[in-house]
């Protein structure tokens, strides 16, 4: 059995949506260990003095449509008055014991597969300055709404050796988890990630959340820059994401299998970003 639970405010101004983007990154983590998540609870702060129910209403709605679209049974939750509106998930789900995927049996020349693009900490950020297009916003919206059930049976199917969901600390900074708990270094090639075109313009413009920032501070000392990275690409690799995809280390002669696979399967932005290396142990370089 394997257990998760995350939550969060509000990133979009739909409540059906923010319900949708919530409830897919809950069961993102059970995803990225190879995992099928089988029950759900709701954890919601609201204020109910102060907001209509029908917001309240809307967001679980939306929480509910995933939850369905996964298999997942809702069998309760818990409900708090909260000024801020806060929702999320605790979700159950069950893996064998011998299939059981972390990010800490990454093998030197593994390569290493990004399933969706980076750039929604940008985005939302230049949502919330209302300097967002409508056409940014839909985009992003439509990744962190992509379950991640399909990038993770296809991990399995084509042995993938260590995964994780990248969220809250970035490529760079959820890679470097991956390195130090493998023993090993990662190289990531900077022509290779996938991003949302719109949010290289938002960096530019300064629209770059805090959260870049401290992931910045706290991880670049273990991270290798090469002098062709350009800084605004860089702000992306540090962004904080919200419902991202899947980073998977898997043997370098299924690395291809596997994308072609992920991309006929919907996963059109995914790419092969990089190599995992035996030295330097817990170090990213970025080339």
């Amino acid at each position: 059995m394997v257990q998760t639970v995350d939550f969060f405010t509000p990133i979009v101004d739909d409540p059906f949506t923010f319900g949708q983007i919530a409830a897919a990154n809950a069961l993102s983590d059970v995803y990225a260990m190879g995992g099928a998540p089988l029950t759900a609870l709701n954890l919601v702060a609201f204020p109910i003095k102060t907001l209509s129910r029908s917001i309240l209403k809307e967001i679980l709605r939306g929480g509910l449509s995933k939850l369905e679209e996964a298999g997942v049974a809702l069998v309760g939750g818990h409900t708090v008055e909260d000024p801020e509106v806060k929702y999320g998930l605790a979700v159950t789900g069950i893996i064998h014991p011998r299939e059981i995927l972390t990010n800490a049996k990454a093998l030197p020349g593994d390569r290493l597969v990004l399933t969706k693009p980076i750039g929604t900490g940008v985005i939302s950020t230049a949502l919330k300055g209302r300097m967002a297009s409508e056409a940014a916003v839909r985009k992003i919206i439509e990744a962190m709404v992509a379950l991640n059930d399909r990038s993770s049976r296809w991990m399995k199917t084509f042995g993938g050796h260590a995964c994780t969901d990248i969220t809250g600390f970035g490529l760079i900074g959820h890679g470097l988890e991956m390195a130090v708990a493998s023993h090993v270094g990662l190289v990531l090639d900077s022509g290779e990630i996938p991003f949302f075109p719109e949010a290289m313009e938002y960096a530019r413009m300064g629209l770059v959340p805090g959260g870049a920032h401290s992931n910045r501070q706290f991880f670049s000392c273990r991270v290798d820059v090469g002098s062709q990275v350009s800084a605004l690409l860089l702000d992306l690799l540090y962004d904080p994401q919200t419902s991202g995809g899947l980073l998977i280390s898997l043997p370098a002669n299924q690395a291809e299998a596997l994308l072609a696979a992920l991309r006929t399967d919907g996963s059109a932005d995914a790419m092969i970003v990089g190599e995992v290396v035996e030295e330097p142990r817990g170090r990213m370089q970025i080339r």
